[in-house]
């Protein structure tokens, strides 16, 4: 039989085969049940928000509201709900465009009102409360206006005086002009010190001239610049009569009324990014611009009509410390950013794995929970647990930095550098780990997570590298540690005065209930911290003896550098978590956050490989903390809905597959 004939006759069997009735039967099709029918809440929600937001709440859903019903924020019906969110399916130019009308919106109905023209501790958390909601709709819209009015518009109230207010903080906060802040360079990034942008001072006309020598002095990633701003902060070298006098800050303007750029200004566009599209990042070259003399910021320092220099701060490095103060409140909003980020992606991916199955464990039964398998809580209660303790952790930075005194300086600088990097780390690894937990449909844009990622991404980069940012706290704790020493002195800053008390001892077995100790977590803690500061110094010293300078023996010394800004950031959180579980009465509450306390402090010894490296913990200690954590999940599973549900994050700034994820992927959406 030919090969044609014998495939015929295959064919023909399969098709003329006498009906019968199949062995399987169809499963009954996936529905959608919302989790609130089957997870009841054992605490107040409401009350745990308030703990978390801390502060204007009713500005915030005041605010939640207006861009929800608003046409400029982009409304969608999706499985029966509406949702805002940025089109990040528009051109770089839309977005740039789209973000602009956003911006003038929110000026028609006053949400900018006292943003620069009020004073006091009320209306600045007022101004950060409305600033975070933002950044809950839009990273680029809350960037771009964080430019324009944190660092544009801080640098006029902290560097300026009188005159600088009364001319500029008025028409920054109406729009009448728009600001950027031009501090980095090609060449220079998080190396300030080392910008090559000159200004000098002519005494014949009683100007200053801006001058970009170089190519690598070009400002660089300004936001702002590319497009819209109309006028700049230039932070430059100044120069009188030959002498270099530092890093300075001057107003000049970079496009007139109609937008139109000025004389002696070169001005190019960034181009595409990974994310914040919405944002013109702009470079800008000066061709020997003159600016007015009273156009230096000079509440550090001025320049007499005659060419004097004068100042106040006589030490330099004292002086270049003062002029990166507004640097302090850009930390402070993007670690509050990026915390915000972590509980939009949380809520998102366990509100999914609240109703999304997959997998039978017996033959015939239903499929199971993604929530419901140990791993899927593995990957995601811990990441919940230490977002809340984040949470508690950026309020504490956000109340030192509204109640800032001159002595509170140094703790300021620490806690944020400390908090920007940590915060931010940990957003990027809990988007990541929610765009995992959420399949194919974290791929999707409409859900969120994924434009998340690169929406904030450059949080690691910006107002500081994190690298950058965490050597800087360990070179502070350094300091302390020595000039307690010349002293001797006990410590009493930046929370080290554990460091005069007796050597916490980690007992040889660790029970659950010791695990669970607040005293045993923050034993742990602090040991980690003192031991890893006294063999940093110990490092840096030895390597002092062996000629190295002081600068360079702690870049050598970079790996328990690293390792002890982790410590002092962790502890600092913990402390965080512990005041604000203590400000609880007894109840429901205070026992979730319990549970939340010791998650994080859990997860931080099991993840941590210093605990086991210098000896903290044996290794049966820490075979005992995996084992605790993985307990903990099973205890936290009953709380997560309630927990998500606390943020308070409304339902239109969520996702489709946070809620009926089948009716949202239904034809009849497709239809519609």
């Amino acid at each position: 039989m030919d090969r044609v004939t014998w495939r015929t006759q295959v064919l023909s069997n399969h098709l003329n085969q006498p009906s019968m009735s199949s062995p399987l039967s169809p499963n009954p099709c996936v529905g959608f049940s919302p989790p609130e029918l089957s997870e009841p809440f054992e605490f107040d929600t409401k009350e745990m928000r308030k703990l978390l937001d801390a502060h204007n709440l009713e500005d915030r859903d005041w605010l939640f509201g207006l861009m929800k019903q608003s046409k400029p924020f982009n409304p969608r019906e999706a499985g029966g709900r509406v949702f805002v969110s940025p089109d990040y399916n528009q051109s770089m130019e839309q977005q740039r465009e789209m973000t602009m009308k956003r911006i003038a919106y929110l000026l028609d109905r006053g949400v900018f009102e006292g943003w620069l023209t009020e004073k006091g501790v009320e209306a600045e958390l007022r101004k950060l409360a409305l600033h975070e909601v933002i950044g809950i709709y839009d990273h680029s819209l809350s960037v771009k206006l964080g430019v324009h009015f944190f660092l544009w518009g801080g640098a006029i109230q902290f560097f300026g005086t009188k005159r600088h207010h009364d001319k500029w903080l008025r028409d920054t906060e109406n729009y009448t002009i728009k600001g950027c802040f031009a501090m980095s360079e090609l060449g220079h990034g998080s190396n300030v010190r080392g910008i090559e942008t000159v200004t000098t001072y002519d005494s014949n006309t009683g100007e200053f001239v801006i001058n970009t020598p170089c190519e690598s002095a070009q400002k660089y990633w300004i936001g702002g610049a590319a497009n819209h701003a109309t006028h700049t902060i230039v932070f430059s070298q100044l120069n009188i009569s030959g002498k270099n006098h530092g890093v300075h800050a001057f107003i000049a303007q970079i496009r007139d009324a109609n937008g139109n750029i000025c004389p002696n200004i070169r001005i190019a566009d960034c181009g595409h990014k990974i994310g914040l599209n919405g944002v013109d990042n702009g470079r800008i070259w000066f061709d020997n611009v003159r600016i007015p003399r009273e156009n230096l910021l000079n509440s550090v320092a001025d320049v007499s009509p005659d060419g004097q220099y004068l100042s106040a701060i006589k030490d330099p490095d004292q002086r270049f410390a003062a002029f990166l103060a507004p640097l302090t409140s850009g930390r402070v909003t993007i670690a509050v950013g990026a915390i915000y980020s972590s509980q939009i992606s949380l809520a998102i991916a366990i509100r999914y794995s609240l109703t999304r199955r997959a997998f039978s464990v017996t033959p015939k039964g239903p499929e199971v929970l993604l929530l419901d398998y140990p791993s899927h809580q593995q990957r995601l209660l811990p990441l919940l647990a230490k977002t809340y303790a984040m949470s508690f952790a950026a309020n504490h930075l956000k109340m030192i930095y509204v109640k800032r005194t001159p002595e509170l300086s140094k703790t300021i600088h620490v806690v944020s550098s400390a908090f920007k990097a940590t915060l931010t780390w940990h957003n990027m690894r809990t988007l990541q780990e929610c765009r995992e937990a959420c399949g194919g449909q974290g791929l999707k844009t409409e859900n969120r997570i994924g434009p998340l990622k690169g929406e904030y991404d450059v949080q690691s980069t910006f107002e500081g590298d994190n690298n950058v940012l965490m050597q800087q706290v360990s070179k502070a704790l350094l300091a302390e540690y020595i000039a307690a020493q010349k002293r001797s002195k006990p410590f009493k800053a930046l929370g080290l005065e554990h460091m005069n008390k007796p050597c916490p001892v980690i007992p040889s077995q660790l029970t659950s209930s010791t695990l669970q100790s607040s005293q045993f977590q923050m034993d742990a803690f602090c040991l980690r911290e003192r031991d890893l500061l006294n063999r940093f110094a110990m490092e840096v010293s030895e390597r002092q003896k062996q000629g190295e300078s002081k600068e360079y023996s702690v870049i050598l010394s970079y790996q328990l550098a690293q390792d002890l800004g982790r410590a002092f950031s962790d502890r600092t959180i913990l402390q965080a978590l512990l005041d604000a579980e203590a400000g609880v009465p007894s109840g429901s509450l205070k026992n979730v956050l319990a549970m939340l306390r010791s998650m994080y402090a859990l997860i931080c010894l099991e993840e941590d490989p210093a605990f086991l490296r210098f000896g903290y913990l044996s290794t049966d200690n820490v075979a005992a903390v995996r084992k605790e954590v993985s307990r903990l999940c099973g205890e936290l599973r009953p709380h997560a809905l309630a927990l998500v549900s606390s943020f308070g994050i409304p339902d239109a700034f969520l996702s489709p597959i946070a809620f009926n994820w089948i009716d949202a992927n239904s034809w009849s959406s497709v239809q519609h």
